[in-house]
């Protein structure tokens, strides 16, 4: 509860989180409003910026109803965060969270990626990313631990460095329960392991491979594109 209510206070754009929240949880402007007691114009109104910003003690509520609704249909999403909810370590050079979402297509165009598999998903919607050295990964994190690299929420963008061929990244999303919008490869030194687009293609995960010269210029080329979509979330 503090991780989302803390978003939505520190959001340029309280509204847009607040929906974003909401539609990541899947309620309805109707199911929350029913648990506040509000009409269903009030949500409307504070997610679209017709109300001024919203209390802390509403968000507080708001976040409340969220859960609640959540904890009434069994409480996956909650379970979801909660394993994933955890310190960031030193083998992810960035992760940040989207307020408002971009698509993989545009996750793609920011790192200057060929795709190589999936093509047909590049229309999702993506949360949020993180860019993770992917030979730390693999020699520091445990099967459990692997959840870190999904920050606040699985739909996101995995972006991968020091990958030679692609292989261990897409065999580690495969057998994590958790999926990504999108993974990219960066790195990589010839073709593409043949393997690794069999996984993506298996997992309808569109997989691409990011051709700019270095990590530096990853970081950037994607902070850039988040502070481009905060610039555009605080109007």
């Amino acid at each position: 509860m503090r991780r989302i209510a803390g978003e939505i206070v520190i959001s340029p754009n309280p509204g847009l989180a607040m929906r974003k929240w909401r539609s990541l949880l899947q309620a309805s402007q109707v199911e929350v409003a029913e648990e506040l007691g509000c009409s269903p114009s009030v949500i409307s109104d504070y997610e679209a910026g017709r109300r001024r910003s919203p209390g802390s003690n509403f968000i507080k509520r708001f976040v409340e109803a969220l859960l609640d609704i959540d904890q009434r249909r069994g409480g996956r999403y909650t379970r979801e965060l909660a394993r994933i909810a955890v310190d960031v370590s030193d083998i992810f050079l960035d992760m940040r969270e989207f307020t408002s979402p971009a698509t993989a297509r545009r996750i793609c165009e920011a790192v200057e990626g060929e795709v190589v598999a999936c093509p047909e998903g590049l229309d999702r919607e993506v949360y949020g990313y993180t860019i993770i050295d992917s030979l730390k990964a693999i020699q520091t994190l445990s099967g459990l631990e692997f959840y870190r690299i999904f920050g606040s929420t699985s739909e996101r963008a995995l972006i991968f460095t020091r990958v030679s061929r692609g292989r261990s990244p897409m065999i580690a999303v495969k057998i994590s329960p958790l999926k990504p919008r999108i993974v990219v490869l960066h790195g990589v030194m010839g073709e593409v392991d043949p393997l690794a687009i069999s996984l993506a293609e298996g997992e309808g995960i569109p997989l691409a491979v990011s051709r700019l010269r270095s990590e530096e210029e990853l970081v950037e080329a994607l902070l850039q594109l988040y502070h481009t979509l905060s610039r555009r979330e605080g109007g």
